[in-house]
């Protein structure tokens, strides 16, 4: 399917040098996000995977329904102080700075197979650190899944040794 016509795109957003994703026109349409949320999780399954983890928060618009109809549990990835009680943590530089990623430490078990999912993949620095904190302690990412890649920011490249799979390339 073409999902480029169900994203808007804003330039100018949020400041002068964006070109803004909007993802908002496919999720109000049911029947288009319903065939992307089945496309994504087809992979989840043909790549027998335990458990999806989509960051907040975009991440957990997509992730959530795919690890239903992948019938695999979904784990939250929060920025960091957001989740409560023990967690696994990694630090990691953005073009503005620094951020953290943190998982809930009791959800990830030793040999789990993690597909993660997210609306778009820019860069790939939250993707990497992500993966990099599974892989830590003991879990394998089997794959990962996008809607959107910015192609020219060369994201992908991050990821190598792991299936990558994007519905919608479009330049920054």
């Amino acid at each position: 399917m073409d999902y480029s016509k169900y994203i808007r795109v804003i330039e100018g957003f949020p400041t002068k040098e964006i070109s803004f994703k909007d993802i908002s026109p496919l999720l109000a349409n049911p029947e288009v996000f319903r065939k992307a949320i089945k496309e994504m999780a087809a992979y989840v399954k043909e790549w027998n995977a335990d458990a999806v983890i989509g960051p907040e928060s975009r991440g957990f618009i997509f992730g959530c329904p795919v690890a239903l109809e992948a019938n695999v549990s979904f784990i939250m990835a929060r920025k960091q102080g957001k989740l409560p009680g023990s967690t696994i943590a990694k630090e990691f530089t953005l073009e503005y700075g620094k951020a953290v990623i943190e998982l809930p430490e009791f959800l990830i078990k030793p040999g789990m197979r993690v597909v993660l999912v997210d609306d778009l993949m820019a860069t790939g620095g939250t993707l990497k650190a992500m993966k990099e904190l599974i892989e830590e302690n003991g879990s394998k990412v089997v794959g990962i899944i996008t809607l959107i890649e910015l192609t020219d920011l060369k994201g992908r490249e991050l990821f190598k040794d792991t299936p990558v799979v994007t519905f919608m390339k479009v330049p920054h």
